[in-house]
């Protein structure tokens, strides 16, 4: 005959068993939804669009050279190493996802590249290449850094990478990326229904929809070969530019692909623009101060943005 206290202790097992479960489930819903781990329909978007592929294609034609060894950090489909193969590079090809080293595998023999790129199925953030390598391609990019890995990842191989090789770092690509934050009034009226909601854009500042309220204000000029951080927590407070109505924030990311020094010139693919309405919107003037503030982690979601956005004049 069980005691009282027995069907306490086993439901109190039982409880901590599912909580654990749920939170592992829930971890990996989270690590398959985006970070390491997108699915191969989502890379039809990322192949087909031509202001990515043409960045990175002349970044690394600019700084890949014959002979050279060359990491890409979450590969996909492996056309970024496919770049860098053409130019004469040993490249080796890291990627976690089954699914799409599959896919890959089959794309670079397509490709005629077998021979020139080693798919590796493993975790970016724990890999470590047996030998230095000169150049790491690694585009986990997301507006703001968030959602995907790429801080992280990049934090991650640098701490493992320097323990077995030393302290000379690789040259990176992207170099840099640049996040800034702007307040603006933007439309959320569809059709006559007024509905403010979380909204990408395209990475053009421009939008006939979008009225910046305050200048572009950068929060982090983030270089991949220095201290990365892994997490962001914003007060800044920005003159606004015009009259209106503050109803959103937009976060605006740029990235540093290479520079081109010869031509003193920056090879740039700005990430697509994220657009999160304030609780609270609230009427400014031209030279009017708005106090603007909000915390993230690296990688982490975008609701978390929203639920720390604070904006006031």
């Amino acid at each position: 005959m069980r005691t009282a206290s027995a069907d306490q202790s086993l439901a109190s097992h039982l409880g901590a068993a599912e909580r654990s479960s749920k939170n592992h489930a829930e971890a990996c819903d989270h690590e398959q939804m985006l970070g390491q781990y997108i699915p191969l329909l989502y890379h039809y978007n990322m192949l087909q669009d031509t202001d990515r592929v043409g960045a990175f294609f002349a970044a690394i034609e600019l700084l890949v050279r014959p002979g050279m060894h060359v990491l890409e950090l979450g590969g996909g489909t492996g056309i970024l190493s496919s770049f860098a193969a053409r130019q004469g590079a040993h490249v080796s090809c890291v990627e976690r996802n089954p699914e799409l080293v599959r896919s890959a595998s089959r794309f670079i023999q397509v490709n005629g590249l077998e021979g020139k790129i080693s798919l590796i199925n493993a975790d970016a953030a724990r890999y470590v290449p047996s030998a230095p390598v000169d150049i790491v391609i690694c585009e986990m990019l997301h507006v703001g850094l968030l959602r995907e890995k790429q801080a992280n990842v990049i934090a991650a191989f640098k701490r493992n990478y320097t323990q077995v090789h030393g302290p000379t770092l690789p040259v990176f690509i992207p170099e840099a990326s640049i996040l800034m934050a702007q307040p603006i009034h933007q439309s959320f009226d569809f059709a006559g229904y007024i509905a403010p909601v979380p909204m990408f854009q395209a990475p053009l500042l421009d939008q006939p929809r979008t009225t910046p309220l305050g200048a572009l204000s950068p929060y982090a000029n983030i270089a991949y070969n220095d201290f990365i951080p892994l997490e962001f927590n914003i007060h800044q407070r920005v003159r606004s530019i015009a009259n209106g109505t503050v109803n959103a924030l937009r976060f605006v990311t740029q990235n540093v692909l290479g520079i081109d020094m010869e031509k003193q010139q920056a090879i740039t693919w700005p990430n697509q623009c994220l657009v999160l309405p304030v609780e609270t919107p609230f009427d400014v003037v031209a030279g009017q101060e708005i106090d603007m503030s909000f915390a993230y982690i690296a990688g982490g979601t975008i609701d978390s943005v929203s639920e720390s956005m604070k904006l006031s004049s």
